[in-house]
């Protein structure tokens, strides 16, 4: 397995120190993955399972983890089982996925049970590196804050909060994550507009993004299973081929 890790070059600007727990059972790619990252600035802390990790990201120290490396591989408690049960509790923290899987079906599904990118082994550290730091500074961009007359948004059986990160359909809460509340929002905000898939790309995840446009399909499709009476026939987030995608 250690010929899944490629040596780089340290790249020239650090960043201020995030912290980063790496979950990964190879004990080579995990230390040598956690030397790399170190070197490069950043706090890491490792573990080899899944359940020492769920414990980790759930207990004191949760606020101080900034980003989640997982392997899917692990004994125990399996990485897409710990994606599940993470965003089944509401935690948002960033999770970038390294597997050995690499065909198109393993890297949607892991987009789809809460990772935010996916990277297939064998990779460079400097790759690593790269798509960490595009993590971070994806899930540290401040939104500008709304002002009162934007706070509510209301299109037919929906209504979005903007003030309190929150959407009612038939004045019933519905449970959105991150990414997912963020495309609603940009989409109500601008209704009948359409929307490629790499202009969402950027507006939700920033330009700085290097993961799959596919992602944008999946996040999507959640969406509709949450706020379309029939998600295979949507009445509010419709498809426009060729195009993208618009609200109403």
């Amino acid at each position: 397995m250690t010929s899944a890790i490629i040596s780089s070059a340290t790249t020239q600007n650090t960043i201020s120190a995030a912290h980063l727990l790496v979950v990964e059972d190879d004990t080579t790619i995990r230390e040598t993955v956690k030397e790399a990252l170190s070197a490069e600035g950043f706090e890491v802390s490792a573990c080899g399972d899944g359940s020492e990790a769920l414990t980790m990201l759930t207990g004191p120290q949760a606020d101080s983890i900034d980003a989640l490396v997982l392997d899917l591989m692990l004994p125990g408690l399996g990485g897409l089982d710990l994606c599940r049960e993470l965003r089944k509790l509401n935690n948002t923290t960033p999770i970038l996925v390294i597997s050995a899987r690499d065909s198109e079906t393993d890297r949607v599904l892991g987009l789809e049970v809460g990772a935010d990118d996916y990277l297939v082994k064998p990779f460079g550290l400097r790759e690593l590196v790269a798509r960490c730091r595009a993590l971070l500074r994806r899930s540290q961009r401040i939104n500008p804050k709304p002002t009162d007359r934007d706070d509510v948004i209301e299109h037919a059986n929906l209504c979005l909060y903007s003030q309190e990160c929150r959407v009612t359909r038939d004045d019933k809460d519905l449970s959105l994550a991150p990414k997912e509340y963020k495309i609603l929002e940009l989409l109500m905000r601008n209704p009948r507009r359409v929307w490629s898939r790499d202009q969402l790309l950027e507006q939700i995840w920033g330009i700085d993004f290097v993961g799959d446009t596919k992602t944008v399909d999946v996040h999507i499709r959640w969406l509709r299973e949450k706020i379309e009476a029939i998600p295979s026939s949507p009445d509010h987030i419709r498809t426009v081929r060729g195009f993208g995608y618009r609200f109403g």
